[in-house]
């Protein structure tokens, strides 16, 4: 990695929360979300808070993250451990004045994270001392924009994905099922590396491949028929997601041939056209109007792309409905599809990083068509 991809960024993202903040007029932002905890600490463990002021991070977490907190955060934020309840404590921190955080201030919070009993949690009790705000979205419109080393990890992630497809694929044939083939390849992230499996991998074979989003079932994989695998790896907590669509046992007929071959022409248009600055429609419309033009629109109902990260769907999206740019630094999927029910479906799905030189590919956009004959 360069030196750039190295270095720690969470300063540069605390200042930019804070700018923020000072723009929506608040004291400070209480973090629940699990992945914008990690964003602007570090911290991966399951349970903790996180208050950000204009001047400090405070990260509250519970015992069994007592070494794994100080080591992973304590660089940046100050660390404090509870034997009991994290809001218990949170609520002594705030009362003590977290950098300047006096009863009366305003705080904000992330409405779309938090449960209703947490919330209730400020209108009772010690949190009626300050003034709580919805405070929309301020981590993710920072995480959008991929620094160098969210870039690096995404490209990793993918290069581990990519590896493992190649390695499972050499044993698939017909005869095996669903639930068989995602164990050789869940098996295969692993040992090429990833950290976890952002989502259920999908396996879904012959007429299953025309649902979207199929559950790996116990099916028996036939000879002639479409293979969709759509599946997932995770480098430094950054997600990569893939999808490619495979005949097994046999040679591709010409109708399937046809259908590949539009769904991999409309998806290289797609990744190789997309910018920054396109609106979401502008870019979903780059893989949908070649597949609208043959008359299969209505088998393509998804959109084209989401936004890649921490998490593995976040903003922003590649969709019909959204008029707004695109941001540079932005990773997003490109992953167009076409679903006939009864026969089957073709997906192919690579990740580009939308860079200020234009699209740049993470995953290795070996997309033409793989007979396992």
């Amino acid at each position: 990695m360069s030196d750039g991809s190295r270095r720690d960024r969470r300063p540069e993202r605390h200042a930019a929360l804070a700018a923020l903040l000072e723009a929506e007029g608040l004291d400070a932002l209480l973090v629940t979300s699990r992945p914008n905890i990690r964003y602007l600490t570090g911290f991966s463990g399951s349970a903790g808070v996180v208050v950000a002021t204009r001047g400090a991070l405070l990260l509250v977490t519970d015992f069994r993250y007592d070494e794994q907190a100080r080591e992973q955060a304590g660089a940046v934020a100050r660390v404090e451990i509870e034997g009991t309840s994290v809001w218990d404590r949170l609520f002594k921190e705030l009362g003590a004045g977290v950098s300047g955080l006096l009863p009366g201030g305003s705080i904000g919070f992330e409405a779309h994270t938090i449960s209703v009993k947490d919330a209730e949690r400020f209108s009772t009790g010690p949190g009626t001392a300050w003034r709580w705000k919805p405070a929309g979205e301020p981590v993710e419109r920072l995480r959008v924009r991929k620094d160098p080393g969210e870039v690096a990890a995404i490209r990793a992630a993918a290069a581990l994905a990519t590896a493992a497809l190649r390695e499972t694929l050499v044993g698939v044939g017909p005869g095996l099922t669903e639930f068989e083939i995602a164990g050789r390849l869940e098996g295969a992230l692993r040992r090429h590396g990833s950290e976890a499996h952002p989502f259920p991998t999908i396996v879904a074979s012959g007429p299953r491949s025309a649902l979207p989003h199929a559950l790996t079932s116990a099916r028996t994989v036939a000879a002639g028929e479409w293979l969709l695998l759509d599946f997932g790896a995770v480098v430094d907590g950054y997600c990569a997601d893939v999808t490619r669509t495979v005949i097994v046992g046999a040679r591709a007929d010409e109708s399937q041939r046809a259908l590949y071959g539009l769904v991999q022409d409309a998806q290289r248009r797609a990744r190789e056209g997309v910018r920054a600055g396109m609106t979401g429609r502008e870019a979903d419309a780059l893989a949908r109007d070649p597949i609208e033009a043959r008359g299969l629109g209505a088998a393509f109902g998804h959109s084209t792309g989401h936004g890649l990260g921490l998490e593995v769907h976040e903003a922003p999206r590649l969709a019909r409905t959204v008029g707004d740019p695109l941001p540079e630094g932005a990773v997003v999927t490109i992953e167009p599809g076409v679903y006939v029910a009864g026969r089957g479906g073709v997906r192919i799905e690579d990740d580009v990083h939308l860079s200020a030189e234009g699209p740049v590919l993470l995953t290795d956009g070996c997309t033409d068509l793989v007979e396992l004959v």
